[in-house]
């Protein structure tokens, strides 16, 4: 199942006021990373409109990279080191600026981090 990024009101917020002039757009600080983006039955949970913040979030860290894909859709990539939230079951993600304000956020199946292994995480944030 394809897991789809959702854009906040606090991102569309901000997108508007830059266009007119009324602030400038903070640009995106990190990834954070959370527990709830499932169910008890493991089930990928969706996010009710206007959801500002992960269900369940447990960790902040900045971006590794960032990768334009098209004239909509910027990938930015984030990696948890081999000693960074080992032992949990990472099922949501969000991107934060540099407000600390989430502006995208996607959940997805569980994916249980072992010690002594990193693992690489994206999330496009497109239009």
């Amino acid at each position: 199942m394809a897991t789809t990024t959702v854009v906040t009101t606090a991102a569309k917020r901000k997108m508007l006021l830059a266009r007119a002039g009324k602030a400038a757009l903070p640009t995106i600080a990190g990834m954070a990373f959370g527990t709830g983006g499932v169910d008890s039955s493991g089930n990928v949970k969706t996010y009710a409109s206007g959801a500002a913040k992960l269900n369940n979030e447990v960790f902040r860290k900045k971006i590794d990279k960032y990768e334009v894909i098209s004239d909509t859709d910027v990938r930015y990539t984030c990696t948890l080191s081999s000693t960074e939230l080992n032992g949990t079951n990472i099922s949501e993600i969000g991107l934060y600026d540099t407000t600390g304000d989430i502006v995208a956020m996607k959940c997805f199946a569980a994916k249980g981090k072992d010690s002594g292994e990193s693992m690489v995480f994206e999330c496009d944030d497109k239009f």
